[in-house]
């Protein structure tokens, strides 16, 4: 299971990897140097660390995802009620709601998740 953590920097440049895969690793240099002012060997760094963390991929230079964005942000929010709520989702729920009030759409859409589970 990979490392279900990523630093703010390490979720823009997710982010990036995500919206243009599959990406050349130049073509994601180019990107990041324009729209994080890093430089080639801090793409490649950062790029091996999350490759190595099994989230993407990086194969004779085409930089592809290994969990897509929904899967990864998935993964993460079951490994937070897991460490955070003991694994129980009534808790983490209870907990979010009374810091944060439900709008009766998120009822109707929880309510259909858990008819529809």
């Amino acid at each position: 299971m990979p490392e279900l953590k990523l630093a703010a920097v390490e979720a823009r440049f997710a982010d990036i990897i995500w919206s243009h895969a599959p990406i050349a690793s130049g073509e994601l240099a180019k990107i990041c140097e324009k729209e994080l002012n890093w430089k080639r060997t801090t793409t490649y760094n950062v790029l091996r660390k999350l490759c190595d963390r099994g989230i993407f991929c990086n194969e004779k230079g085409i930089v592809t995802p290994l969990l897509t964005k929904q899967e990864f942000y998935a993964a993460q929010g079951e490994t937070i009620v897991e460490e955070a709520f003991a694994g129980s989702l009534p808790a983490f729920i209870a907990a979010f709601t009374k810091r944060k009030a439900l709008t009766a759409e998120e009822i109707a859409q929880i309510r259909q998740m858990i008819d529809e589970a």
